[in-house]
């Protein structure tokens, strides 16, 4: 206590000195101290309510207390009083056992009693329901089969209670209720066929499909009632639970399995088609079904049963299992295609599962696959494998029909603009279209990859279509009378090129998107070189066929009788003419080029026939009358082509000019002009060489040797520019002579 005041004064010693700090504080001592003493006051006060309280919960608590002591101190004699009269009454209660047994007894016997009379009446009950269940009277027969079983159950339950290992007993109530057994079997198999025609008998007779349902409810509550008991009592009769609720479902099951295992009504050996109509049986079949059981059979149905969303797992189900026995089995390329697009396409389209009338309890996105894509890999690796196969052999076969097209005797058919042509382009495009709509039909990526195949089989077909092409004009070259109409089909042969050209660009744009198509453009370039060489060897072997029939008229030119007079250059004109009027039946891109090449080739061998010095002029006369003639025939020729190449916009001047430009050197009267004429020749044409010179010199036959040495070297160290648009045409002109020197010589 004396620590405490002294912590106190101590405090208090610090609070006044923290009021009276400053002079003018002092003036305050007064109003300090009654604000002090307010605050004291109200300490104490709240100190004593504090104490009261205190007072007031012990003592309180201790009359409690004191209570409690009495309340123990009475029950403690009250149990002492209980345990004294269970000590007296334990005698009493063994002498009550015999009334135990007689209360079981009783139980028993009432039980007895009060299926007396269906015990008595059992077989008359059973004969009963056997008649109401042939009659379909199902609901009847059920109800009185309860019965029977109910008093079986009462029975049976009473003697396990009274003594549970007496299986005598219980094996003799069994027996005598044993028919129940078999009426139940019975009424179960009734039950099971309508569940089985549920389809049909609730279009016909909803209420059958009802009652059967109500029975299985019956069951199903009987099963929840017994299981209940046994779980209280240990107890439960023979033959509990049926579960004819999951026997019911199981019996669906089967049915949907069965119904769509039986759709197939032909094999491969009777019908190729098998595989498409029995999956158009399929479907019509499950779309009707599933109608049937939205509109009508959910409304036979519990709630709860949910029966339309099990009926259609159970359909999706047997879709599946059957999808995949189908795709194991060894199928055709079409049966492949045919099981693919019904699987990835018309199972959730709107004629199958995606159809109006199915939703929105049918949800097409929430649905399993029906085959996994491990199998639909394999049945397209297999459609691929097989596709190429296939493709390779029609490509043959179209080939060889083609080949026996070519030896008829009989013109080939035209188009609508008149341009010959065969039927291969026609035939091997409609196949490749055929293909890709099918595959079109299954996915995009199969589309490409289809298309690929097509492109990559194209480009060997071509190879070997140009082989065939090659061994066509050999044989023809054998015996020119055979075929009779080989031009005509080496013409369609050429427009065939350009049509397989068309189709191909036609086909990428139809098929491909465009990023894709630019790709597949660069990764298949040599089938538009192939092409091109096809027609291009096939011009050429045409233009072989007409300068075979010019070459003796040919011969004839610069000649001793064509300088008195010939019209080997009239029968070359008409006889070129003649056959561009079947060249006529060219397409366009190769026409153009064929009429230029000709157009090169006879000017080519009419400069041949000069280089060959078949003639040298004597005098002024004749190289004035050879010089006028060949122009008059450039002039002739420059005629012919500017009307066989008439619309083309080819420039055809030029390469007449060459036979001109060599008639004025021939022409020229003046010798010692000769050199500045030949130099013009030699600036125009910088591909002529020395022998060509020499040989041109000759024909003129007035050029001394000295002559033609000199004009050749003075060339030969001269420098000429060429034009660059000149297209060489001596380098092919050989010139069948000793050499140079040897000549000069």
């Amino acid at each position: 206590m004396e620590e405490t005041d002294r912590e106190a004064v101590a405090t208090a010693v610090q609070r006044v000195a923290g009021m009276l700090q400053r002079p003018d504080q002092l003036d305050k001592v007064e109003q300090y101290r009654r604000r002090e003493a307010r605050k004291k006051a109200s300490v104490e006060a709240r100190l004593k309510a504090a104490i009261q309280s205190q007072l007031d919960g012990v003592r309180t608590g201790l009359s409690q207390l004191h209570n409690a002591l009495n309340d123990v101190k009475d029950i403690q004699r009250s149990l002492i009083d209980v345990n004294k009269d269970w000590r007296q009454s334990i005698n009493t209660i063994e002498n009550l056992k015999d009334v135990k047994d007689a209360v079981v007894q009783h139980s028993q016997l009432a039980a007895a009693v009060e299926n007396l009379k269906n015990i008595f009446s059992v077989p008359e009950i059973v004969r009963e329901t056997q008649d109401l269940t042939e009659q379909g009277e199902l609901l009847q027969a059920h109800r009185k089969l309860m019965d029977l079983e109910c008093s079986r159950d009462d029975l049976m339950y009473e003697q396990y209670r009274m003594d549970s290992k007496n299986t005598h007993d219980m094996n003799l109530i069994h027996v005598y209720f044993g028919d129940m057994q078999k009426l139940s079997e019975e009424l179960a198999k009734q039950l099971w066929m309508v569940v089985q025609r549920s389809l049909v008998t609730v279009r016909r007779d909803p209420t059958l499909l009802v009652s059967v349902v109500r029975i299985i409810e019956r069951e199903e509550k009987i099963d929840r009632r017994m299981l209940d008991r046994k779980k209280q009592t240990g107890f439960i009769p023979p033959g509990r639970p049926k579960k004819w609720k999951e026997k019911m479902f199981n019996i669906l099951d089967r049915t949907v399995t069965t119904r769509i295992e039986g759709t197939q009504a032909d094999t491969r050996e009777s019908d190729k088609m098998w595989l498409v109509r029995h999956l158009e049986i399929i479907r019509k079949y499950v779309l009707d079904d599933l109608l049937v059981a939205k509109n009508l059979m959910v409304q036979c149905f519990p709630p709860h049963y949910d029966i339309f969303k099990k009926l259609l797992s159970m359909y999706h189900q047997a879709l599946s299992t059957r999808m995949q026995d189908l795709a194991s089995e060894d199928l055709e390329a079409n049966e492949i295609v045919s099981l693919l697009t019904w699987v990835l396409n018309t199972y959730k389209s709107t004629e199958m599962m995606g159809n109006s009338e199915l939703a929105p309890e049918v949800d097409v996105n929430s649905l399993n696959p029906l085959i996994s894509q491990n199998v639909i890999d394999q049945l397209l690796s297999k459609y691929m494998s097989t596709l190429t196969s296939n493709i390779i052999g029609w490509l043959r076969k179209a080939l060889e029909t083609d080949k026996k097209d070519w030896i008829k005797e009989t013109e080939p058919e035209a188009d609508q603009d008149g341009y010959y042509q065969t039927t291969l382009a026609a035939i091997v495009f409609q196949m490749f279209e055929q293909n890709l709509q099918v595959a079109a039909q299954i996915s995009e990526d199969l589309k490409t990859k289809v298309l690929l195949l097509c492109l990559q089989q194209m480009n060997s077909f071509l190879t070997r279509y140009k082989e065939e092409a090659q061994l066509y004009k050999e044989e023809h070259l054998k015996n020119r009378q055979h075929p009779q109409c080989y031009v005509q089909y080496m013409i369609a042969v050429i427009n065939n090129c350009q049509t397989f050209k068309e189709s191909i660009i036609s086909l990428k744009r139809k098929y491909l998107k465009s990023e894709m198509e630019e790709g597949m453009s660069s990764s298949h370039p040599n089938m538009d070189v192939i092409l091109d060489t096809i027609a291009k060897e096939g011009c050429s072997s045409l233009l072989d066929e007409v300068f075979m029939d010019l070459e003796p008229h040919l011969n004839e030119l610069m000649t001793k009788k064509w300088l008195i007079g010939s019209n080997a250059v009239d029968t070359i004109c008409v006889t070129v003419e003649d056959y561009f009027n079947d060249f006529a039946r060219i397409k366009k891109p190769y026409k153009k080029k064929m009429t230029v090449e000709a157009h090169r080739r006879v000017v080519v061998e009419y400069i041949k026939a000069i280089m060959l010095k078949r003639i040298s002029f004597k005098n002024a006369e004749e190289r004035k009358e050879g010089a006028e003639r060949m122009i008059k025939e450039a002039d002739q020729f420059r005629f012919l082509f500017k009307k066989l190449a008439a619309g083309s916009g080819e420039d055809t001047e030029g390469l007449c000019d060459i036979i001109v430009a060599i008639a004025e050197v021939i022409k020229l009267t003046d010798p010692s002009l000769l050199y500045l004429e030949v130099s013009t020749l030699v600036s125009k044409y910088p591909d002529i060489r020395d022998d060509h010179i020499a040989a041109l010199l000759t024909v003129r036959g007035d050029a001394s040797r000295d002559m033609k040495q000199t004009i050749i070297e003075t060339l030969d160290q001269g420098s000429s520019q060429p034009n660059p648009n000149y297209v060489p045409i001596f380098k092919e002109i050989t010139v069948p002579s000793l050499s140079v020197p040897k000549l000069l010589k």
